[in-house]
């Protein structure tokens, strides 16, 4: 079984079509969804709740605080009660194709970690060059700092062996917004846990708003040079 965390915040537009997407999908059976909602204005959290009488196989963790690095490690601790072999974590707003899913199922036995990469061989689409310049001077700057030869260190398409996730000690974890994938990959690098990059498309969200700001790239800034000095 896989178990795929899904960090959302007004998504209310995306949420079901996802949840079908990824349950109609040949490996669906196999899959059970974390969906972590951070308290969001629009409703998401209660159709969540609807969702999870529907299929069965959604749990929902409400949260009062906003932040998408301690809504990925409440997701983690979660899915870690499960048992399942294999723990993923994606975008509810089809960035990341479900599709892929069944790639990473594969690859995912031959590697500990698995990351969705759009600069391995994968694509772009629909973004600006703007967004992509910040994202290619971002991974520049992650690999630069925390010594990772990742290319899409900042990517939030992952899949991980249930065991890398138990050996993550996230009480010592310093991210609280969108390095926390930064600073996930450097910990599971210095546990020694191989990691493999695989191409993915990577998709402009085409229903809502991004959530990153100036605030919270001035704390990605920050926290991956405290993650190295610190961690």
């Amino acid at each position: 079984m896989i178990t795929i965390i899904i960090p959302t915040y007004n998504e209310k537009d995306n949420l079901p079509r996802l949840a079908n997407t990824i349950f109609s999908l040949p490996i669906g059976k196999q899959v059970e969804l974390i969906i972590v909602d951070d308290n969001s204005p629009d409703g998401t959290g209660e159709l969540a709740e609807h969702l999870r009488k529907k299929y069965r196989k959604i749990y929902v963790i409400h949260r009062k605080e906003r932040g998408r690095g301690t809504a990925g490690i409440a997701g983690f601790k979660e899915a870690l009660k499960h048992r399942n072999t294999y723990i993923m974590e994606m975008d509810a707003d089809f960035s990341h194709d479900p599709k892929d899913i069944e790639k990473f199922s594969e690859e995912i036995k031959k590697y500990d970690v698995v990351i969705g990469s759009r600069y391995v061989g994968g694509r772009i689409l629909n973004r600006s060059l703007y967004r992509n310049l910040i994202s290619t001077l971002a991974n520049i700057y992650n690999r630069t700092i925390l010594g990772l030869s990742i290319r899409d260190v900042s990517s939030g398409y992952k899949c991980y062996r249930r065991e890398v996730i138990e050996a993550l000690d996230f009480d010592e974890f310093l991210s609280t917004g969108y390095s926390i994938g930064a600073e996930t990959l450097y910990r599971v690098k210095r546990l020694g846990f191989t990691m493999k990059e695989i191409a993915i498309t990577f998709k402009n969200r085409e229903i809502g708003v991004s959530k990153v700001g100036i605030k919270e790239m001035a704390d990605y800034l920050l926290k991956v040079i405290l993650i190295r000095v610190k961690g």
